[in-house]
């Protein structure tokens, strides 16, 4: 099985005269997956900025070894806002993407300091070191400037059984992680419009495929039927999330990036809506097929107690990037869930390698004491 990317498009002449690009968090899942995209698809150096922290990962980037000379890792924390000053000065770049975060929810309820250290704290010291690189710039390069800062559905809080998530919906945040967000966010609009930097925001859904870090709910699923251990789902199951597979993620990042009318938001949504019982219930009728010996594979899910503020339901509109720039999502849901299904089978070693690195070995966070 395949997955189609962005094929259609010229990167290297959507990036026009862009040489040098910074992308924060790109030992991470979304970060390295668009990492890989512009070492594969450009000729552009590429410089990641990432901590290096429990769930980075850079086995997927050194494996593209052709192309380990555009590769340059600037081990940083945000918060250290000495050495991201020194990292944008030594990058020099023409665009920065914006995803590194904390961004796990139940880590936030466990240890909230840490999201505000990153998410809030960090992305003003990006901000503060960005926005002086961009004063220097000459004219060509200052007017062709751009970042993009990622953010997440989540800062809109929860919907009800109807309804849309718009980038106009007011924000309203309920877990220390999208409050973080929300507020690294509004730091993002405050800088383009107090200061004029030349900035894009998206809002996205659930991101899932390969390399992601065994703790979000599609992996841990996969891995826990495997194993034969019990598959915890919060409540009732029904809490309702709009999935994304992430190469199609990396696609509207690119044309947001570039072609993103400057001050705006769009939101980025897979058109894959379902709840978790279902997302689980698909994941475990796939592994019947693949791995029929050990099926049925629904004989491990265990309800669990819910998580705290669990937010019931969100869905997003994805009509203006859709509009204005031609995007849309290539991938419907069954499709890429098979496919992340049969990567993850196929690549044990990793998750066991990235597992006993980070010392995270499936165990539930997220509860209060």
């Amino acid at each position: 099985m395949t997955i189609d990317l962005l094929n259609d498009l010229d990167l290297n002449a959507l990036f026009m005269e862009r040489k040098r690009v910074l992308v924060t968090g790109g030992a991470g899942f979304i970060g390295g997956c668009l990492v890989r995209r512009l070492l594969n698809r450009t000729n552009l150096k590429v410089f990641n900025l990432d901590k290096c922290g429990y769930a980075s990962d850079l086995t997927s980037i050194q494996a593209i070894s052709h192309v380990s000379d555009r590769h340059e890792l600037i081990v940083a924390d945000l918060s250290d806002s000495l050495a991201i000053e020194d990292a944008i000065k030594h990058a020099d770049p023409d665009i920065v993407f914006h995803l590194a975060a904390e961004s796990h929810v139940d880590r936030s309820i466990d240890g909230p300091k840490i999201f505000l250290e990153s998410n809030v704290i960090g992305t003003f010291n990006l901000l503060q070191a960005v926005c002086k690189h961009w004063d220097t710039l000459e004219k060509e390069r200052k007017d062709s400037f751009r970042l993009l800062h990622i953010s997440t559905d989540e800062v809109f809080g929860s919907l009800g059984e109807v309804g849309f998530f718009l980038e106009d919906t007011p924000y309203n945040p309920s877990s220390p992680y999208s409050a973080t967000k929300a507020a690294s966010d509004h730091l993002v609009n405050a800088w383009h419009h107090t200061y004029g930097l030349p900035v894009v925001l998206t809002n996205c859904s659930n991101n899932y495929g390969p390399w992601q870090f065994p703790e979000k709910l599609i992996p841990l699923t996969i891995l826990k039927a495997l194993a034969g251990e019990p598959i915890p789902i919060y409540g009732n199951g029904m809490n309702t999330r709009d999935w994304l597979f992430v190469e199609d993620h990396v696609d509207a990042l690119l044309l947001a990036a570039i072609k993103g009318d400057l001050g705006n938001s769009y939101c980025v949504g897979g058109n894959g809506e379902c709840n978790n019982k279902n997302i689980v219930s698909s994941i475990c009728n796939i592994l019947d097929q693949k791995k029929p010996e050990n099926s049925p594979h629904s004989r491990f899910i265990t309800f669990v107690s819910d998580r705290p503020g669990h937010d019931f339901r969100y869905s997003i509109d994805s009509t203006k990037i859709q509009k204005s720039l031609n995007w849309k999502p290539k991938h419907k849901l069954d499709e890429g869930l098979k496919f992340t299904v049969e990567w993850y089978c196929n690549n044990i070693k990793w998750c066991r390698n990235v597992a006993e690195k980070s010392g995270y070995l499936g165990q539930r966070i997220g509860q209060r004491k």
